[in-house]
């Protein structure tokens, strides 16, 4: 099963007073460093909760290869009712699920690599003694904490009537870093350093034109998942024409169907995988995965004593 992960990003910032997942660190925002730093490690399937702003903050993700899911009551709900949106659509589908409010976005994936590499069900990194983000959970821990009343003190003391927790010490003070408020923000951008670095690997797959790519193996991910090619659209955020005419261009350069199409009904139509294009999906995935770890591992004989020294 999948690797998932889920960035609660629905609050109010009322304490910061700017609109935390916007704020840049360096080139790119908050959110962008979060995705960038999970999707680096291997995570493959990652949801954005929003809530207060979410056009806003979607429309600026859009072309990050995220879900997006919404907590429409974001003045009156917790963290935890956001974590339970995303981890309710998560836990069916993955195995392990990383967890992290948008506002800790300093983490690396070296710690990332260490919590997946523990046993167990509940795995929270600590820096000197501290716990912090972000934290990895199995899926059926994930399912027992959709269905409990959020527990005083929030997701964390939920967690600990959920399983065993278990603590992994790393080298990473990027876990605490936390941006409540601007002078913790202040504190975050003196920590921030060059660990953004890293090789960005971008598959496409061509015949006499580019026919697939990560953008058009979301959208089958999805349509895989909901069953719907409207649903699918919408979560990635470009039009239902827009993502027909991904689909048709790459049937066309292939040679076969990538979906099967029912129209009509009470309900509407509904859109599946074909055989094909679940075998495309998944050879695609597990050939990106490969590739990744390679250029990370080349990239580091590379590059690694050049930025080192920095």
């Amino acid at each position: 099963m999948l690797l998932g992960a889920v960035i609660t990003a629905a609050g109010m910032s009322s304490r910061m007073g700017n609109f935390k997942p916007l704020l840049n660190i360096g080139s790119i925002s908050v959110s962008q460093r979060i995705i960038t730093t999970l999707k680096q490690a291997g995570t493959e399937v990652v949801v954005v909760v929003t809530g207060f702003h979410a056009d806003e903050l979607e429309h600026h993700l859009a072309q990050n290869q995220v879900m997006f899911l919404r907590n429409d009551y974001p003045e009156s709900t917790e963290m935890f009712d956001s974590a339970v949106i995303g981890l309710k659509y998560l836990y069916p589908q993955c195995s392990r699920i990383l967890f992290s409010p948008v506002d800790v976005p300093l983490f690396t994936t070296d710690t990332i690599k260490e919590l997946l590499i523990t046993s167990g069900d509940i795995i929270v990194p600590t820096y000197e003694g501290q716990p912090g983000h972000p934290i990895l959970i199995s899926s059926t821990v994930a399912q027992k904490v959709c269905h409990m009343n959020n527990a005083p003190g929030g997701l964390c003391k939920t967690l600990q009537q959920c399983g065993h927790i278990s603590y992994v010490e790393v080298p990473d003070k990027g876990i605490l870093h936390d941006m409540d408020t601007p002078e913790d923000f202040e504190a975050l951008l003196a920590y921030h350093n060059h660990q953004i670095l890293r090789p960005v690997v971008d598959i496409k797959l061509a015949g006499e034109n580019y026919f697939f790519d990560s953008r058009i193996a979301m959208l089958l991910f999805l349509i895989n998942y909901t069953h719907s090619m409207l649903s699918a659209c919408k979560q990635m955020q470009i039009s239902y024409s827009s993502g027909w005419k991904l689909i048709n261009n790459s049937e066309k350069e292939l040679g076969f169907p990538l979906v099967n199409r029912w129209q009509g009904g009470t309900k509407g139509g509904r859109t599946t995988l074909t055989a094909e294009g679940f075998d495309l999906l998944t050879r695609y995935k597990n050939f990106s995965i490969e590739l990744q770890k390679k250029a990370a591992e080349l990239f580091i004989t590379y590059f690694d004593s050049i930025f080192k020294q920095k």
